[in-house]
């Protein structure tokens, strides 16, 4: 499973959360070409300011392995991760993270981001973390089009 497969599967699962009132935020995690984990933002629907769309997927590939590390974990993220998320996927020790939309894009959508590019808090911080971005990312950027078009759209 390559980069792109993950990304075309967190996109469908961003889709799927905001048919379910969600915010347009998904994420997939693959370790040695098998899927572990594919989720969707769910702050809303659980009441929670850190259920991301990392946060969840990272949450569900652990429980599948048993296990809190990843390491070397493909992840496919439709937007840069904010510090919260690049923060956990550095811990899971994961290998490489790709993304679509950027921080600037979440922000152009209403989002309330902090002005960290996940480049530089990984630099800062001394991660080992591979961050690659541009996968898929006009596909991504349409997930808040489509998501701004909701009638429960509602940003945090």
């Amino acid at each position: 499973m390559d980069s792109t497969e993950l990304m075309k599967l967190a996109i469908a699962k961003a889709e799927e959360g905001i048919a379910q009132g969600q915010s347009p935020f998904g994420c997939a995690i693959a370790l040695d070409g098998e899927l572990l984990s594919t989720c969707h933002n769910t702050v809303l629907a659980t009441i929670d300011i850190t259920a991301h769309a990392e946060i969840n997927a990272l949450r569900a590939a652990c429980r599948e392995l048993g296990r809190y590390l990843l390491d070397g974990a493909l992840v496919a993220t439709t937007c840069e991760p904010c510090p919260m998320c690049m923060a956990a996927l550095h811990w899971a020790r994961v290998g490489s993270v790709y993304y679509g939309a950027s921080i600037a894009d979440a922000e152009v959508a209403g989002f309330n981001e902090l002005s960290m590019p996940a480049a530089e808090l990984l630099h800062v911080g001394g991660s080992s973390v591979r961050l690659v971005g541009d996968t898929l990312s006009g596909e991504c950027r349409q997930l808040f089009a489509r998501w701004q078009s909701s009638p429960a759209a509602t940003t945090y």
